[in-house]
């Protein structure tokens, strides 16, 4: 009788279960999961026992390891109808969490609040319509916080919020039920936005005089931005490009560097812009990837700058989509530094909009040789993250997720290296002036990021690389 071997895929996805509390060490072996079998040869013994050991290992030395402690799993979400036209919204968890839920207007919505779960449903959860639910979102709202936010299709209710233990396999159930309601009754049940709390400023170094930019890597936690065709989110593709521009300048040495967002989690609008103030920040840049699912064949990248008059229909429209961000999170949407307090604020705000304006026209001279840029490539509109009257801010939108060809391209890690690495020398070229010598020498001799193709003397002679910068790499 021939040996049964153990499915190879099927062993991660078990460690996988045993990581996140969902099956324990010492249970029998999952449905479908191979168990040993006597006969085996003694190199798939060796094997399993080394794998054994190494797993128990892991388990000794990782602290704080107990299923009580580690965030709950939701592996599984559903929809469906309950009497009187209801709607049930039941997600599968590893154990049980408190949970809370209300409804909030404007736009119409309910929220779930709970502890910090790690969520593993699959892309397309939450997309299809079904009775009172339009769609749903989910993710991190806050440090140690995460949220559902249910998109109503109309006037509801939250009639029930309840946990239960499913018999076959001790998963949780939880179950929100929604009820139907008429506009009064969900006007009286309706709760305010929760306030946004400001960070306190971050600990600098009086000592260091480097230029301080903050990265501000668009949407995160429950706000995922534009979806792709493929379920690829906006806020993973931008948090990456993020990290790598991070990355570029903290190799070069010359420029202080520090993230809105250094996880998957929600941050409000307005918040971005006091982490800039507060950091006393000497440039914001946000990093974003919009989406046209009417016109796929839109495409490129646009740099913007803030102004209360849009340069265009198009940069209006998409400013009052992304300002919405705060609102569909279930979050206050608290205003930045008002626009006009007195003349000095006047006065300041169109300096700054100036520096900005001049950023992004360097900018625009590095990205326009390594990516497609749009028909309008420098816009401007009224972003909320770029009306901090002190700070020179600006937006970049990396391309279109309803593009294939951008798509393919935000994908692509020869790309992103080469566009970071042009944003990493319009930084550093933005701020030449405020440079010491003895930096700039310093920063010449920084390892690149990645596997760098070296670039000859030659090749930038000839004139291989944007103009006064080091040429494009690939990593």
């Amino acid at each position: 009788m021939p040996t049964r071997r153990a499915n190879p895929i099927r062993l991660p996805l078990r460690a996988a279960l045993l990581a996140a509390g969902l099956v324990l060490p010492a249970a029998l072996p999952a449905a479908g999961l191979a168990a040993p079998v006597a006969g085996s040869g003694a190199q798939e013994r060796q094997t399993s026992e080394r794998q054994t050991s190494e797993r128990q290992t892991s388990e000794r030395q990782a602290p704080e390891r107990s299923a009580a402690e580690r965030p709950a799993v939701a592996i599984a979400a559903e929809t469906s109808a309950v009497p009187e036209g209801g709607t049930r919204l039941t997600v599968v968890l590893s154990r049980p969490v408190e949970a809370r839920a209300f409804v909030m207007e404007r736009p119409d919505r309910a929220i779930v609040d709970l502890p910090e779960v790690n969520f593993q449903l699959p892309p397309e959860a939450g997309r299809k319509r079904d009775g009172l639910v339009a769609s749903y979102r989910y993710g991190l709202f806050a440090p140690g916080r995460s949220r559902i936010v249910i998109d109503l299709a109309q006037a509801a209710t939250v009639a029930r919020v309840a946990t239960t233990t499913r018999p076959r396999d001790g998963a949780t159930l939880l179950t929100i039920d929604l009820a139907r309601s008429d506009r009064e009754a969900f006007r009286r049940a309706a709760q305010p936005p929760e306030p946004a709390r400001a960070a306190g400023p971050p600990s600098r170094d009086p000592g260091d005089s480097r230029p301080l930019v903050i990265v501000d890597a668009g949407h995160g936690g429950i706000d995922p931005g534009a979806i792709a065709g493929n379920g690829v989110y906006e806020k993973d593709i931008v948090f990456g490009v993020a990290q790598g521009l991070v990355q570029r300048l903290e190799a070069g040495g010359r420029i202080r560097v520090q993230m809105t967002r250094d996880r998957d989690v929600f941050v409000p609008l307005a918040e971005r812009v006091r982490i800039a103030r507060d950091a006393r920040a000497d440039l914001f840049v946000s990093i974003h990837a919009d989406s046209i699912s009417a016109a796929p064949q839109v495409r490129g990248a646009t740099i913007y700058t803030g102004s209360e008059k849009a340069t265009d229909a198009e940069s209006a429209r998409l400013a009052d989509r992304e300002n919405k961000a705060d609102a569909a999170a279930g979050a206050d949407q608290g205003e930045g530094p008002s626009d006009v307090a007195d003349i000095l604020h006047e006065l300041t705000l169109r300096e700054t909009r100036g520096f900005s304006a001049r950023f992004a026209k360097g900018l625009f001279g590095r990205l326009s040789g390594v990516m497609e840029m749009s028909v309008k490539p420098h816009r401007e509109a009224g972003f909320r993250v770029l009306r901090s009257p002190d700070v020179p801010s600006v937006l970049v939108e990396l391309g279109y997720l309803s593009s294939k060809r951008d798509l393919d391209l935000l994908l692509s890690d020869e790309w992103r290296g080469n566009v970071t690495a042009q944003m990493a020398g319009a930084i550093e070229a933005f701020f030449a002036a405020r440079l010491p010598p003895a930096a700039t020498a310093r920063a010449a001799e920084a390892p690149r990021i990645g596997k760098a193709a070296q670039i000859s003397p030659t090749q930038i002679t000839q004139g291989q690389g944007a103009p006064g910068g080091p040429a494009p790499v690939s990593p």
